[in-house]
């Protein structure tokens, strides 16, 4: 078993176990990606929630496609504002619940609200100190609940992460 760390450009770290990469940290970003969660977690003296509070921004801004579930399909009543926060969920288990719900709100570009049914496009503001790395890339998708309803789903168009002051 080899474990390699590299750093590229002052800006990059790479981890490899056996020549195989899998885990690259954008220093200057204060983002990390984890391509292998099995020999990530098993092989390193690192975590995935290991984070750098001092370079890390706080936010993780996701440009995404947002659409509510209809009301006549077990959507929402009523329509969200700008700065909603409800639970943010990216896999289910088995039995269909989810495993984890992630913290963040949507801001809407051009309208003060989006109604059941309708489609927008949002910002998403994640908080970064989760473990939301590995849910990150362009075309994923996940599914927007209350409580254990859920009421819409969302893909993400594009990322980016503020710089810190």
């Amino acid at each position: 078993m080899i474990v390699r760390k590299e750093i590229k450009d002052d800006n990059e770290l790479y981890l490899y176990f056996n020549g195989k990469l899998i885990y690259k940290r954008w220093l200057n970003l204060g983002y990390g990606k984890v391509f292998d969660t099995h020999a990530f977690g098993k092989y390193t003296d690192y975590s995935i929630t290991d984070f750098d509070l001092e370079e890390t921004p706080e936010l993780v801004h996701v440009k995404a496609k947002l659409t509510l579930v209809p009301t006549e399909e077990g959507g929402r009543k009523t329509g969200i504002a700008s700065g909603y926060r409800p639970n943010h969920v990216f896999e289910y288990q088995p039995n269909g619940q989810f495993k984890y719900a992630y913290m963040g709100d949507i801001q809407f570009e051009k309208d003060d609200s989006i109604l059941p049914g309708e489609t927008e496009e949002v910002l998403v503001r994640f908080l970064s100190r989760q473990p939301i790395d590995e849910y990150m890339d362009i075309g994923r998708k996940w599914w927007i609940h209350e409580g254990a309803r859920k009421i819409g789903e969302a893909e993400i168009l594009g990322i980016e992460f503020p710089k810190t002051e």
